[in-house]
């Protein structure tokens, strides 16, 4: 018999939607259990190392789709303990873009203007701050120095990264072991388990019944530690309120498979997804004419040779991102360091004899990596990402103990969205190969297809219910009770990283949760501070709700 137990509210996913509201609504008075697919890793288990078992496959979930391959977290915490907490806001004309529905894509009722307020909350909370030149690694100044020799400006990019902390390591994609990185482990989650908030790690949610009271139950399996594709026993939790949070990439399968028993979801589910129009090429760059054109030197007669010294991306180009341009031209460049593993087999190499991403050419290619530079295109796309029918458990079918699995989604790449990603090309070669600097090559889509580390809109927010499985307060079209709170609510492509607006719009969905909660008679209020405290971002909000 399949154990039942109770709650005010089920959370599925620890990542910045359901972290963010299972904070503050337990803060509220709610109680609150969250069930997280992946482990619960501790600073310590944080490691330098690619062997398996290690960090870097426990604490990531890799899909492969058709045409489409999705890259993000998979541990408490969620996307924030492997994201390189780089949190630039979204340009205002992102929230007039059509897109390929013809009209606006975002509810009336959220602008930049409207949404600002709530960027602001989560600056104060993470918090997030401007880097100073000072501060940037040699990576990142070598982008800059590139950028300004070729006429283009760059900027450091605000991040939620304590520098004073931080050791340089470039490890921060697997976890931060020294804390520097401010993750959700050090601020909404243990704010939530201080008001008595269950985080349940290696719980997978299978699929979500309906009583005839309105309430609901979320049916789950237990993961192995070791092995991802074993499930061992099976539960469930009846909540008054579910919070659907698992991320792009999960979330429209746990509603696709509780359909037959829930009832049809909105047109939209699983549909109209976006990889963010994001892009990846390899500069391989000559440290000689780093020396003659920059006139850069590291102080000991070394230009450049630091690919692998830093913290990520912390430079980024925004002269594309002019609400002028005619969208589908509109992207944003930045540095970004992808460590050996997958960035090394997606680099290809230039003109190749045999295949691009590995033979001879591929291990001289390899010889110079740490003259390497990696320019990440963030641009707009169609949304054309389809889901098909989901697997019988999770998200995915896995192939390997851990990380790496086979999913349903299919991405066929529009002229729009290819266009985006040629103009970018055209502008990172001219940036880089200027002068002789260095030379560029896309990293391959032979093996993988395209890829994102940002996926977005697949149970989008929207006024048109034709086109949108939300409406403006995130809750899921026909299912009264269910909110989505994570990347799939954002309509679309955003052209910068994501998680500051995935973050302000699940801040912006809690009063909307808290009184969806007193209508079904739970004594919740909302008005608890920051989890560091009250600020004047957090009195602000007060004060317009």
């Amino acid at each position: 018999m399949t154990y039942v137990e109770s709650t005010d509210v089920l959370v599925i996913g620890s990542g910045f939607g359901g972290a963010i509201t299972a904070y503050h609504l337990a803060a509220g008075g709610a109680k609150v259990i969250v069930l997280e697919r992946g482990p619960w890793l501790e600073p310590q288990e944080f490691e330098h190392d690619f062997k398996l078992g290690s960090s870097y496959t426990r604490a990531f979930d890799f899909v492969v789709g058709d045409g489409m391959s999705v890259l993000g977290g998979n541990c408490v915490g969620g996307g924030s303990v492997v994201y390189f907490a780089t949190l630039p806001r979204a340009p205002h004309f992102v929230f007039e873009r059509r897109g390929s529905i013809g009209r606006r894509m975002w509810p009336a009722r959220i602008t930049r203007d409207t949404l600002d307020p709530w960027y602001d909350v989560v600056c104060e909370a993470l918090p997030i701050v401007p880097q100073r030149w000072d501060q940037v690694p040699y990576a990142g100044g070598l982008f800059a120095a590139a950028c300004a020799h070729a006429g283009r400006t760059a900027n450091p990019s605000p991040s939620a990264v304590d520098v004073d902390m931080c050791t340089n390591c470039n490890w921060m994609m697997a976890g931060c072991r020294f804390d520097a990185k401010r993750s959700l482990l050090l601020n909404y989650l243990p704010g939530a388990i201080a008001h008595g908030a269950q985080i349940r790690p290696l719980h997978e949610v299978q699929r979500i019944t309906r009583h005839p009271d309105r309430s609901y139950r979320v049916h789950y399996r237990i993961v192995d530690d070791e092995d991802y594709r074993i499930l061992h026993g099976e539960g469930a939790i009846d909540a008054k309120i579910v919070i659907v949070a698992a991320g792009a990439g999960a979330t429209p399968a746990i509603l696709q498979r509780s359909e037959p028993e829930l009832g049809a979801m909105p047109h939209a589910v699983g549909r109209y997804f976006s990889g963010n129009g994001e892009r990846l090429n390899t500069a391989i760059f000559d440290e000689g004419r780093i020396r003659d054109v920059l006139g850069l030197d590291r102080g000991d007669g070394v230009p450049y040779e630091a690919y692998q010294i830093g913290r990520g991306p912390t430079v980024a180009s925004w002269d594309k991102l002019d609400g002028d341009l005619p969208e589908y031209e509109r992207y944003s460049l930045e540095q970004l360091y992808f460590p050996p593993g997958l960035g090394t087999i997606l680099a290809q190499v230039k003109d190749p004899i045999a295949a691009s991403w590995f033979g001879v050419e591929k291990k001289e290619m390899l010889r110079t990596w740490k003259s390497w530079l990696t320019i990440f295109t963030m641009s707009e796309d169609d949304n054309e990402g389809v889901f098909g029918p989901p697997p019988e458990t999770g998200n995915a079918h896995r192939m390997s103990q851990q990380m790496l699995g086979h999913g349903p989604l299919s991405y066929k790449p529009t002229k729009n969205t290819r266009r985006g990603w040629d103009l970018s090309d055209a502008d990172v070669k001219d940036i880089m190969e200027r002068d002789g600097l260095a030379t560029v090559t896309p990293w391959t889509n032979d093996i993988v297809g395209a890829y994102t580390v940002h996926p977005l809109a697949s149970c989008r927010i929207g006024d048109d219910p034709a086109t949108s499985a939300l409406d403006d307060t995130h809750e899921l079209r026909g299912h009264p009770g269910i909110f989505v709170t994570d990347g799939s609510a954002v309509p679309g492509a955003l052209t910068v990283n994501p998680a500051l607006t995935i973050s302000a719009l699940a801040e912006r969905a809690v009063p909307g949760i808290v009184r969806a909660l007193q209508d079904r008679d739970v004594a919740v209020k909302y008005g608890a501070p920051s989890p560091t405290g009250f600020s004047a971002a957090r009195r602000r909000v007060l004060d317009r709700s």
